[in-house]
């Protein structure tokens, strides 16, 4: 199982805990059932926190005129708005929930240039809260597609999660599923989407990253 770079430090501090807490585990506890069940606790502890920042193996799709899902996670908000910071329309808002079983690797789900980029210091309220778009740490990433549509994707960080790691720089091109960034731990990414899009998702919806389409421009 390849490990997301971005875990790596994560792991050998973990790693690090674990070992010496075990050690005294084995030296001052006298109880053998009592050991055994931290030794056991410590390895499972120790192998999700691999898991979590696992890469997955899969190959992605692409479509031209499609928007596809820049995570994994379960559709929480399906709902028209008003964007007011950067698109200054009338648009769709999706709203992807990631829980901590879920692959936190994001993906571009378009092709095109990275026109801005803003990072948002926040608070911490649980991800899939309404407020947590406006309020949370998050990263706001505004990508302008060839045919010049604007979609603006959001990585939000959540009452767990207190790190989002965004690779896109203004003025790169960024290709439909490359590697948008890293959210640790539960989190949830908005998405923002002209109404020249077609909706293929429906709410509660599982959806998979660089592997479900989210949208679809009308013809």
């Amino acid at each position: 199982m390849k490990i997301h770079k971005e875990g790596l430090v994560t792991i050998l501090i973990i790693s690090v805990f674990i070992l010496v807490a075990d050690y005294f585990a084995i030296r001052f506890i006298p109880n053998r059932p009592i050991i055994y069940a931290i030794l056991v606790a410590s390895f499972l502890f120790y192998m999700f926190i691999r898991y979590f920042f696992r890469i997955p193996n899969r190959q992605s799709i692409e479509d031209v005129l499609g928007l596809i899902s820049p995570c994994d996670g379960k559709v929480v908000v399906i709902e028209d708005v008003f964007e007011n910071d950067f698109l200054q329309a009338e648009c769709k808002q999706i709203s992807i929930f990631m829980s901590p079983f879920d692959v936190h690797m994001n993906w571009f789900p378009v092709s095109g240039k990275i026109v801005h980029t803003i990072r948002s210091k926040g608070s911490h309220v649980v991800a899939w809260a309404p407020k947590s778009s406006t309020h949370n740490e998050r990263s706001t990433v505004i990508i302008e597609t060839d045919d010049h549509k604007k979609i603006v994707v959001r990585q939000i960080a959540g009452a767990v999660a207190r790190r989002v790691v965004c690779y896109a720089k203004e003025g790169e091109y960024a290709p439909q599923n490359g590697h948008l960034g890293f959210i640790k731990f539960g989190s949830r990414v908005d998405l923002f989407i002209p109404n020249e899009y077609e909706i293929k998702v429906e709410l509660d919806q599982k959806v998979i990253g660089s592997q479900t389409i989210i949208a679809r421009l009308k013809k």
